[in-house]
């Protein structure tokens, strides 16, 4: 099972290059992000001309998360608990019926900036509501897969030029550690797992020159209960997407599953 996370930064401004993606990669799970569109005008006819079935949990003009998949999906869920005056639609989970069934999450973790203030104060009760619903979901002793943007550099690494980004919300010694509290519940970073070192980043901004000069960072991730890492095959980050016509400034990374 092919379990792909994208922020596609808008699914009507770049559906040409989520379809070419999707026909070359052919994911058998895709967890969207920034869909920015609403759930009744969500493209879906042209995903599910691709085989896929679609699941959303829209907002006009920003965030918004889908789940596309070629497998049955079941007990959809919209919403993160534990806020019920949050109306930003950042979470999306279901069960995708495999040769197993792995219970898939995608998030779209809030940027926080400017930091500190009220905004990031709402990225870290966000993350404090995610810790929560993990621990509920790990009692489950399922295969689980969180997948998104986590708005999180979680090393110094995982930047081409860390110092610029040292007061910046996505790298605040309060951001990493709360995304550690989420691995030390017994979570796995897929990607890490496999890949070590420097050099492998996720998003390169449409400013400055980023994409030919690689100055990136690493912000997508899945995290996998012991379920699933010990189904874990192969990870990668499709870098090369970033390169093709009207791209979003994020790019999928994908793991395999033996389910």
């Amino acid at each position: 099972m092919k379990i792909a996370t994208f922020n596609i930064n808008g699914v009507k401004a770049r559906i040409e290059a989520l379809l070419s993606w999707l026909d070359e990669a052919r994911p058998d799970v895709v967890l969207l992000q920034e869909i920015k569109s609403t759930d009744e005008t969500f493209p879906r006819e042209l995903i599910e001309d691709k085989g896929y079935r679609v699941e959303t949990h829209g907002q006009k003009g920003f965030n918004g998360v889908a789940i596309l998949s070629r497998l049955p999906l079941e007990d959809v869920v919209r919403r993160l608990p534990g806020d019920e005056a949050d109306e930003q639609s950042r979470w999306i989970e279901a069960t995708v019926i495999g040769d197993r069934a792995v219970r898939v999450c995608g998030l779209y973790l809030p940027n926080g900036n400017p930091a500190p203030g009220p905004k990031y104060d709402y990225k870290l009760a966000w993350m404090a509501r995610m810790e929560r619903r993990v621990i509920e979901l790990l009692a489950t002793e399922e295969p689980l897969v969180f997948a998104g943007d986590y708005n999180v550099i979680p090393q110094a690494e995982d930047a081409a030029k860390p110092e610029a980004w040292t007061e910046d919300a996505l790298f605040r010694p309060e951001t990493r550690a709360a995304f550690r509290r989420l691995l030390n519940l017994g979570l796995t970073e897929a990607f890490r797992a496999r890949v070590q070192g420097p050099g492998h980043y996720s998003f390169w901004d449409y400013q400055a020159q980023a994409w030919p000069r690689n100055n990136g960072i690493r912000i997508d991730h899945l995290l996998l209960s012991p379920q699933a890492a010990d189904l874990m095959t192969d990870v990668q980050i499709d870098r090369d997407v970033r390169a093709g016509e009207k791209p979003s400034d994020h790019v999928p990374v994908w793991i395999e599953l033996a389910a």
